[in-house]
């Protein structure tokens, strides 16, 4: 992934960056940088990885004007906290909706591939274009996200050691239970991962990102990650943490009367967490 062009917005508390990349197959993806003000010293640095909702128009411009699930929109708040963020426009999203998500799904499986593949491949792309910047500290890159770009979090962060601490908010849960209690199919297409669960499962792959620090915030109302399906997986998580030694560097928020979206309680947890961590 080629940075391309790059238009710098000044706002009153930092600094936004218009980025395009290219693709290696010719494509464009249309990403958002955020950055503090002033700053003369590598910062930490965060990739974030934006949701689904349904909203395919918004993509990587959660990052500085937000969505119906989030408090505000991350990118500026972030700044105004020290890092520098960084979130780019996933398949079927943003300014890549010229093919929906079934279409690039079914075609991705049928060439024996994933669309979550695809995803979390470009994700390590951007995550390398991040690392590679002047003005990043490499040893301080976290990951964030809510829904989508939770589930993007912690499957990258388990593969990529790169990532040193995560935070993601309303998309933890056991699939397995998910699907015994008929809840599986509210996630969207570009989570179908063919033997997935005949292999491992995601409390298993979210355990893959110790000892690094992780955070999960879920809300016990939320459809997406129900109570027993929360239980399961994090049970797996914690055994490997505990296996590594690294209890301490896990930890779980669920509130009660919470659907799939941010609340304060989450805000506060995801930046004290990442003061600590980063």
């Amino acid at each position: 992934m080629t940075l391309i062009s790059t238009e710098v917005e000044s706002k009153v508390d930092h600094i936004v960056e218009h980025l395009v990349f290219r693709h290696p197959d010719g494509s464009e993806i249309r990403g958002f940088l955020t950055r503090p003000l002033g700053s003369s010293n590598a910062c930490p640095a965060i990739l974030y990885a934006h949701a689904h909702g349904g909203r395919h128009e918004i993509g990587a411009s959660e990052l500085v004007l937000g969505r119906p699930a989030l408090l505000d929109a991350p990118g500026p708040m972030l700044a105004r906290e020290g890092y520098v963020v960084l979130c780019i426009d996933m398949p079927t999203f943003g300014a890549r909706t010229n093919v929906s998500e079934s279409a690039a799904t079914k075609a991705a499986l049928w060439y024996g591939d994933t669309l979550f593949g695809q995803m979390l491949g470009e994700q390590a792309a951007a995550l390398s274009w991040l690392a590679r910047r002047q003005d990043v500290d490499t040893d301080r890159i976290g990951m964030t996200g809510i829904s989508m770009g939770a589930t993007l979090s912690y499957f990258l962060a388990a593969i990529d050691v790169r990532i040193k601490a995560i935070a993601h908010l309303c998309c933890y849960a056991d699939f397995a239970t998910l699907i015994e209690l008929g809840a599986h199919d509210l996630h969207g297409h570009y989570l179908t991962i063919p033997g997935l669960l005949s292999l491992t499962s995601t409390g298993t792959i979210a355990g893959m990102a110790a000892p690094r620090a992780q955070l999960i915030c879920v809300g016990r109302d939320d459809p997406l990650t129900l109570s027993l399906a929360v239980r399961r997986a994090f049970a797996e998580t914690s055994k490997a943490y505990e296996h590594a030694g690294a209890e301490g560097m896990l930890e779980l928020i669920e509130e009660d009367g919470i659907g799939h979206r941010e609340t304060e309680a989450m805000r506060a947890a995801v930046l004290a967490f990442f003061r600590r961590r980063l």
